[in-house]
């Protein structure tokens, strides 16, 4: 179904693109509002196959293990990260961000939404304002480390795993409710 209305997307794009540019001073508007249609058509398809999955309770499920170990993995190696103190060059803590974080950053990222379908958009804002700052402050370490500014790789480790914390444990609240 999402094929579909991508194609029907497309379709509606491309004709009413066509239908516009035939004479740049009066659009023909018996054949311009069609393809409009057609576009519309697509769009409502595509939101209801997306609706559709985001429902679905397997992915549901999938996604909810997804967040919670992506979330504490985050946290751990932040907390290992932190403790190995002198152990990692700063120089070289860009290499360990990418090795350590890189995976489930993203992990969090793509099943972020469902979020809002188990605990609803309050949660998700919470959660997911505290993860985003948390992923700011690793950016910053990494482009501390990068340009030899290393009395910022600390204090903003320090930060990135208050932030992440903060995330985990909202997380570990809505779930116990």
């Amino acid at each position: 179904m999402i094929g579909r209305g991508y194609v029907l997307l497309i379709i509606g794009f491309l004709a009413g693109t066509y239908v516009a540019a035939l004479d740049p001073d009066s659009t023909n508007w018996r054949w311009f509002v069609p393809a409009v249609v057609i576009a519309a058509l697509g769009v409502q398809q595509i939101k209801q196959a997306q609706a559709s999955a985001a429902r679905n309770s397997t992915r549901l499920t999938a996604d909810r293990a997804e967040l919670e170990q992506a979330l504490s993995s985050i946290v751990s190696n932040l907390t290992e990260l932190r403790s190995a103190g002198d152990a990692v060059p700063p120089f070289e803590l860009r290499f360990e961000i990418d090795r350590l974080f890189r995976g489930d950053l993203m992990r969090f990222a793509d099943a972020r939404d469902t979020l809002a379908q188990l605990y609803g958009l309050q949660a998700y804002a919470d959660i997911v304002s505290e993860f985003a700052a948390g992923e700011r402050y690793i950016n910053r370490v990494w482009s501390a480390s990068a340009d030899g500014y290393l009395d910022e790789v600390s204090t903003y480790l320090d930060k990135a795993q208050v932030q992440f914390e903060h995330a985990l444990r909202r997380l570990e609240a809505v779930q116990a409710h």
